[in-house]
């Protein structure tokens, strides 16, 4: 989504406003906070995907490109994926805290499911309860998604992937792809994933 990024402070001042606060059972910060890869771990190279999930063009990659890619690359052992959250503004920030209380075996499915349905629930008159509802297929109730969606230190967290996506990769806008050495911008076409993975597959 070639837009450059929100102010931090604003995007976490509209995060803590948006829905009232809920006092479910503690979310499990460590949890919900590590590493999420798809693949094999001891695959030789690592893509880093950061994404917001209000983002059309994070959608379409989704979509249309990373099949290919997993079908190619993630399901053959060569590669693995690692998602980093860069959400765009608070509904993206709500809906990534509420899959980051998924677990390991729903959280990829859960993420293919908010990008296939983004252009429902970001349009939806209730956007909060639109992404509740997806939660649900996931095995989320909606008062964990309540917990997670209203949970600052879980929002702080994914708050500082962006920030470090920043700092440390020059993100700007998503989707951005790092790749080992190579860094590739926009939802691109399978072929210009393939010129960043294959030299540095050997």
């Amino acid at each position: 989504m070639n837009r450059r990024t929100l102010n931090i402070g604003l995007l976490a001042l509209g995060a803590s406003t948006l829905v009232p606060r809920f006092s479910w059972a503690a979310v499990d910060h460590d949890a919900a906070l590590k590493p999420r890869v798809e693949g094999d771990p001891n695959a030789k190279l690592t893509m880093i995907e950061y994404s917001s999930l209000t983002c059309p063009h994070c959608a379409t990659f989704h979509k249309e490109t990373l099949p290919q890619i997993r079908e190619t690359y993630i399901n053959t052992g060569k590669l693995k994926l690692e998602m980093r959250d860069f959400p765009l503004d608070q509904y993206a920030l709500r809906a990534a805290a509420m899959a980051r209380c998924a677990p390991d075996s729903r959280y990829f499915p859960l993420m293919d499911m908010l990008f296939a349905q983004q252009s429902k629930w970001t349009r939806a008159t209730d956007p909060v309860g639109a992404i509740k509802q997806i939660g649900r297929l996931a095995g989320i109730s909606a008062e964990q998604a309540d917990a997670c969606m209203t949970d600052e230190k879980l929002m702080d967290g994914i708050l500082q992937f962006r920030l470090a996506g920043q700092t440390d990769h020059d993100v700007s806008s998503t989707p951005t792809f790092v790749i080992g050495d190579q860094k590739v911008v926009g939802a691109q076409p399978f072929e210009a994933f393939q010129k960043a993975i294959d030299p540095q597959l050997g």
